[in-house]
């Protein structure tokens, strides 16, 4: 197996795939892109690697795959050997909260933060949709942490690629959202940054910074 290719955009969604690979031994080769510092937008020649010009995208011989759930999902079935999931049973319900974490973390968690930046950008004229958005921000969290509870992880309180995944939304939800008031999504957060593959990850990504 050659090297996997990770178009990373630095303080992006693309840091939380640095991550399984260095969790998993996986061999990578970092292509680096930098945000605009005035938009804060990709730049265009992330486009050369898939049309829609956003990260993560990996290349995995002639594979070509964008979405970090996709990704994580791939990285994890493929090459796992049992590792960061649950094993791939449709009828066992580990596999099931497994499979719903990964994907609860783009599909529900991110809508409400994204919003919430944008909306911010708008200053004055964005006020009226505030107070929507973080209803819906905290009915997000209530949910995560009622479902972490006293855990330590969400799938079987065993630490898997779904930790990984929801992992941006605990440090967006720090940024720019209401994670302070979730006392177990605080220490779960500051626990996965503990792990010696997130600081591996970290030191091969470059500084990693949401902005608020």
């Amino acid at each position: 197996m050659g090297k996997i290719e990770v178009h990373h955009l630095n303080n992006s969604r693309s840091q939380r795939i640095l991550w399984p690979l260095e969790e998993l031994g996986l061999a990578c080769e970092i292509v680096a892109y930098r945000r605009d510092p005035l938009t804060r937008l990709a730049p265009a020649s992330l486009k050369a690697i898939h049309p829609l010009g956003k990260s993560p995208v990996i290349r995995d011989s002639a594979l070509v795959l964008a979405e970090s759930g996709a990704i994580i999902e791939y990285l994890v079935g493929r090459y796992g050997q049992g590792r960061l999931s649950p094993a791939a049973d449709f009828a066992s319900p580990e596999y099931a909260a497994y499979l719903h974490w990964l994907h609860f973390a783009e599909g529900s968690a991110m809508l409400p933060l994204l919003l919430k930046l944008y909306v911010g950008l708008l200053k004055g004229a964005g006020q009226p949709l505030l107070p929507r958005i973080e209803s819906e921000l905290k009915a997000q969290f209530d949910y995560l942490s009622a479902a972490l509870g006293e855990d330590d992880y969400f799938v079987a309180n065993t630490f898997s690629a779904a930790d990984i995944q929801l992992s941006f939304v605990l440090d967006a939800g720090a940024a720019r959202g209401p994670l302070k008031a979730y006392a177990n999504l605080v220490r779960l957060e500051q626990r996965l940054k503990t792990r010696a593959a997130y600081q591996r990850a970290l030191q091969r990504g470059g500084p990693y910074e949401l902005a608020p």
